[in-house]
């Protein structure tokens, strides 16, 4: 079902509006679960395209319904809307207005491309089987994350498919990544505290070092990769934090490591688990010290929907040409677009929004990211073909 002249004329009449709205909400970025006037601004537009059923299921977060003119499948369209605590050092007319916090993954995209996508779509109502359910998000980026909430709020318990759209820098404009399995990976996080037993650096025979195990523990951790997991599993496990004393003379009592794990497969994710644990207390019990470990459950990984993703490609091809299919593979990044499919089958897909040309070449989350806003054109063409193939 191809994308007519009267559709094109549509997007091309909302064209700068959608850029307007993404300039707008750049230019006042809220943190996670404090997404409120980045809200009410979405609600106050959704309630002027009239034709909507727009709720608020929580404090932070709008989602609109349209219940087309016969009967059908309910789909899905999400976007997310938070951003980061991140300072911005971009010099645009639209800087951010909040210090110290900034739209640095492209989440304000994702919200203007999903509204724009809304007002076609609402125009479109007669010719809609079933309905379109526009959820804009709160705290994506924050765990247990604004998607979570909303699943246990009822949002998406009758929904037949879901899909979203991440914009991504390091991804060439004119691009669409068409992932099928794994899009992103387990994302979870570790604390753990070697305890020894403290004492002066001149008699360390009187002490028991918790530094000497911190160094066994981190080095050994890595072996869990190389040497206790099949070799064709992913698994990345990265030590990022350190805290061991505050003196040059001193051995410490206890040394404080956190990190990063990720993975893709339920299996691997337990397994990880358990091997880091078993190294601390390895560690530990053969210098005889001791340990308190506690591992943080992140999100899930985004798993695409084989039928459903063929579907979108179906639809990347129709809307925007062949030429702009790109295959790829899954990444290590963590998304909590994971917790909708718990409920339903989804696709995620990666839209190219880096050009080097005009120097947007930042990744995310560092304080120079950007878009190339032609981008956001792409992603209405995407989202509201997306809902005349599944629905149609």
């Amino acid at each position: 079902m191809l994308q007519t002249n009267e559709d094109d004329q549509m997007i091309e009449a909302i064209k700068d509006m959608v850029k307007e709205w993404r300039r707008h909400l750049h230019q006042h970025p809220e943190l996670s679960f404090q997404e409120e006037k980045t809200s009410q601004f979405v609600y106050e537009q959704l309630v002027s395209f009239g034709g909507l059923k727009v709720t608020r299921p929580t404090r932070t977060s709008v989602v609109a319904s349209l219940i087309g003119s016969q009967p059908g499948k309910v789909l899905g369209l999400r976007a997310d809307m938070d951003a980061l605590p991140i300072h911005e050092e971009n010099e645009l007319e639209y800087v951010s207005e909040n210090p110290g916090v900034m739209h640095a993954c492209g989440h304000d995209g994702h919200t203007a491309m999903l509204l724009g996508a809304a007002k076609i779509l609402t125009e479109m109502k007669g010719e809609i089987k079933g309905e379109i359910r526009f959820i804009f998000q709160h705290a994506e980026e924050l765990p247990p994350g604004g998607a979570q909430e909303l699943v246990d709020a009822g949002v998406v318990d009758d929904v037949d498919y879901i899909v979203g759209i991440h914009l991504m820098s390091l991804l060439p404009i004119g691009k669409v990544g068409i992932v099928y399995g794994p899009v992103t990976a387990n994302s979870d996080m570790f604390d753990l505290k070697i305890i020894g037993k403290g004492g002066h650096s001149s008699q360390p025979e009187n002490s028991i070092d918790p530094v000497i195990m911190a160094a066994q523990f981190i080095t050994n951790i890595q072996q869990i990769v190389s040497r206790s997991l099949n070799p064709k599993e992913q698994l990345v496990i990265s030590t990022t934090t350190l805290q061991a004393g505050s003196a040059k003379n001193v051995i410490p009592e206890s040394v404080q490591i956190g990190g990063s794990v990720r993975s893709f497969s339920p299996e691997v994710r337990e397994q990880a688990v358990s091997f880091i644990e078993r190294i601390a207390k390895g560690v530990t019990e053969a210098h005889g010290g001791t340990y308190e470990f506690n591992y943080q459950y992140g999100y899930s990984t985004v798993f695409n929907d084989k039928a459903l993703t063929k579907i979108v490609e179906e639809c990347v091809a129709e809307a925007l040409g062949e030429e702009f299919v790109e295959y790829g593979e899954g990444a290590m990044g963590g998304e909590d677009f994971s917790a909708y499919l718990q409920k339903a089958p989804g696709c995620f897909i990666p839209l190219g929004a880096g050009n080097a040309e005009k120097g947007i070449v930042y990744p995310h989350h560092h304080p120079r990211f950007d878009i190339d806003e032609d981008a956001l054109e792409y992603g209405v063409r995407i989202f509201v073909q997306a809902a005349k193939n599944i629905l149609g």
